[in-house]
């Protein structure tokens, strides 16, 4: 019979920090760099992100490229007062990495990920799987199932998609999000943006705005063209934000929610 190791519990600091041991291997780049190249990486949520960042062993980090900031942001990440400027290139990264002041993560140095596009490596890689915008939660689940409900989407009193072939989303902590065949749905209704989004579940997303009346925010109709492995039945599929939009599932009209992306929907 074969054994498997108990679970490593999340761990408390007390600053505050939650952090777990991850068996991932990791690597971080800045253009053609390896900057970070780690077995042996360590999950870390602040009290006031939703979502992990990594750590690591400073072993496993070019600490040569590395630098004590010339302009260091004291106070953020949750108390950390050392951080570091990225050299590795000709245009220097500011305040790219930094220290956690917990005991338990001395010896560790972290990487901007998402606040700002410009502030941290390039490219990041789990095991030879690039990720994006922020490491994946493992106590987190995205599940995309076919489905034969009836789904239909109206817009200012305007039906804008009828299906009964949908894909629904489930990811923890949100909606459900119903992915519609382009068949399903009224693409003449609808312009394509320039806007673009990054997601570490699902891939990469463009947009389309209402072109009709209403109060309707911009970038309400999303797809994934290529989206990652786990989700990729709904490649080319359409989706709504709930949160802007009235659907009806199975003749039962749903409410809109209220989530982390209402206040960033704007008309």
């Amino acid at each position: 019979m074969t054994t498997h190791p108990a679970a490593r519990p999340v761990r408390t600091t007390p600053e505050g920090l939650l952090w777990e041991p991850s068996e991932r291997w990791v690597r971080g780049r800045k253009g053609d760099v390896t900057v970070v190249d780690s077995r042996h990486p360590v999950l870390v949520w602040e009290p006031h992100l939703p979502v992990p960042q990594y750590a690591f062993p400073r072993e496993d980090v070019r600490m040569d490229l590395l630098r004590p900031a010339e302009h260091p942001p004291t106070g953020t990440h949750t108390g950390s007062q050392i951080f570091y400027d990225l050299h590795a290139s000709d245009e220097p990264v500011m305040n790219a990495a930094w220290t956690f002041p917990a005991d338990d993560l001395a010896g560790h140095i972290a990487f901007e990920w998402f606040r700002r596009w410009d502030s941290g490596l390039d490219h990041w890689y789990e095991e030879e799987e690039e990720i994006f915008v922020h490491p994946r939660d493992p106590h987190k689940r995205v599940d995309a199932l076919v489905s034969s409900r009836h789904v239909q989407v109206g817009i200012a009193g305007t039906l804008v998609a009828d299906t009964v072939s949908p894909v629904l989303l489930f990811e923890t902590s949100l909606p459900t999000r119903y992915y519609i065949p382009r068949d399903d749905v009224r693409l003449d209704l609808f312009e394509p943006t320039d806007h673009r989004t990054a997601c570490p579940y699902k891939g990469r997303a463009r947009y389309w705005t209402w072109r009709g009346e209403g109060d309707v925010p911009r970038n309400v109709l999303w797809s994934y063209p290529d989206p990652l492995p786990a989700v990729a039945v709904v490649r080319e599929l359409f989706a709504f934000y709930n949160e802007a939009v009235d659907i009806t599932v199975d003749g039962q009209g749903l409410e809109r929610p209220v989530t982390p992306f209402t206040a960033n929907l704007t008309t």
